[in-house]
């Protein structure tokens, strides 16, 4: 009996422990590194504009068709290919986007680029792919299941919290490099480096449930701690770059800082303590799983009135959509038909267009730069060492045997169309510029491409489809 109370203050002792190495130093190596201010060496003012100058007129009907159909072929083909050689389809389909591109298209047939996607077409492109990523946004905040995140939570807490202070605290380091050779003019310091720091924190939900689901993981413990640590991890990195962009955004209007933060408290907690009471009536009937055409242009409504509040208040309209999925009443009959009727046509039609909107606007071409490969080396180097080290460190000090942790840092430096979520997000707001862009572009990239060949290199399928006992 005495050893029990012994036993629990040492576990205690070691959690707590665990968290002031692994999160309390990353956290104070940022605020230090945040506190220098701006580099003696200021960015260079000669940045790159963006590509995509407002339309003039409607597009060709016929023309924008034919982009449609040739992006929906050359995603689909892409995805496939990439299947074959064991990586998911979401990787081929951002492949065939950067293919479109001024990377290797632009480059193999000058002009050609430009005459199958003409500036004037661009912003409907743009805009079409925005709503289709309002509505994939609003899928992942539907799929967190708030049940599951309660599970595994003395492990899972720390591993997510690890995985993004480390990364985190390595991207706000290397920004001190990078700024003075690549952070626009017009953005400070602080924005820069807290917009790259998230940049290396972010893991992908999505494509990681399916590398879970290819690698026979998905029902072990440790394909649900890995799912768990990543949705945790997706909420978190949200929250802080909803709080990244507001600072951004009020860069030179400190004043406004204050009030756009509590507006968006304010919005939040109006979704919590009113919207969702009112949804949880319409979904109240458990037996009544009928998505009726009412309740789905209900929830279509939801999601745009919300994704357009968050942009009025000057967040970003994907903070509204993923926020309107995650305060939605989970009835698993409607749930289920939800998803499956939104995300099919969204996977299909609508994310290719923003895979080939982002290909517009990466130029590896850029990288020819000064100091743009060595910038490209870092942080690559950072974002695995971040993300690998900090949730295997994580894991292991919460009990977790070291191959299985190993294992689960090598799953969460999945990154893949999350990142570039957050990347176009970045430039849009002007708080990086093209070159960057093109760069953390490859990052998620290799980043994604690793995991699969690292699981099966060190993580012997065999063994690994076999339910291991992880802490809770």
């Amino acid at each position: 009996m005495d050893n029990m109370p012994r036993a629990r203050l040492n576990a205690y002792s070691r959690t707590t422990l665990a968290y002031l190495l692994l999160i309390g130093l990353p956290m104070l190596l940022i605020f230090a590194v945040i506190g220098l201010g701006r580099p003696p060496v200021a960015p260079t003012a000669n940045v790159l504009k963006q590509l995509l100058p407002a339309p003039a007129a409607m597009p060709n009907l016929v023309l924008l068709l034919a982009q449609v159909a040739m992006i929906i072929t050359c995603a689909r083909l892409a995805g496939q290919l990439f299947r074959r050689i064991g990586q998911p389809q979401v990787v081929g389909e951002m492949a065939a986007g950067i293919a479109l591109g001024p990377t290797l298209l632009g480059s193999l047939a000058p002009g050609m680029t430009t005459l199958l996607f003409p500036p004037q077409t661009l912003g409907f492109l743009q805009a079409i792919s925005q709503l289709g990523m309002i509505v994939f946004m609003f899928v992942i905040g539907l799929e967190l299941d708030p049940a599951v995140l309660r599970e595994r939570k003395r492990t899972a807490v720390l591993v997510s919290l690890t995985s993004i202070a480390l990364p985190f605290a390595l991207g706000v380091l290397l920004a001190v490099w990078l700024y003075p050779h690549f952070g626009p003019a017009q953005v400070g310091f602080t924005g820069f480096a807290l917009f790259i720091g998230i940049s290396m924190s972010v893991t992908a939900f999505p494509v990681l449930a399916h590398i879970l689901k290819e690698q026979g993981l998905s029902r072990t413990s440790l394909g649900a701690l890995a799912l768990t640590c990543a949705a945790l991890n997706d909420v978190a990195a949200w929250l802080i770059l909803a709080a990244v962009v507001i600072i951004v955004k009020a860069d030179h209007q400190l004043a406004s800082l204050p009030l756009t933060l509590g507006a968006a408290a304010l919005y939040v907690l109006i979704m919590l303590k009113l919207v969702r009471p009112v949804l949880a009536r319409c979904f109240q009937q458990k037996q009544d799983t009928a998505l009726s055409r009412n309740r789905l242009a209900l929830i279509l409504v939801l999601v745009l009135c919300s994704a357009l509040a968050t942009e009025w208040l000057g967040i970003h309209a994907l903070f509204g959509a993923f926020l309107a999925g995650a305060i939605t009443p989970r009835n698993i009959g409607l749930t289920e038909k939800l998803i499956v009727r939104l995300e099919d046509f969204t996977m299909v039609m609508l994310l290719p267009l923003f895979f080939v909107f982002t290909g517009l606007r990466t130029d590896m071409r850029l990288l020819g730069q000064s100091n743009a490969l060595i910038a490209c080396g870092l942080v690559i180097a950072a974002a695995v060492a971040g993300k690998i080290g900090g949730a295997a460190l994580a894991a292991r000090a919460s009990g977790v045997a070291w191959r299985d942790a190993g294992a689960l840092g090598i799953l969460m430096n999945t990154r893949g169309l999350m990142e570039l979520v957050i990347l176009s997000i970045g430039l849009d707001i002007g708080v990086i510029t093209p070159a960057l862009f093109t760069i953390l572009v490859i990052m998620a990239i290799v980043t994604t491409c690793m995991t699969a060949p690292l699981l099966n290199r060190f993580y012997h399928r065999r063994s690994a489809t076999q339910s291991v006992n992880l802490p809770t």
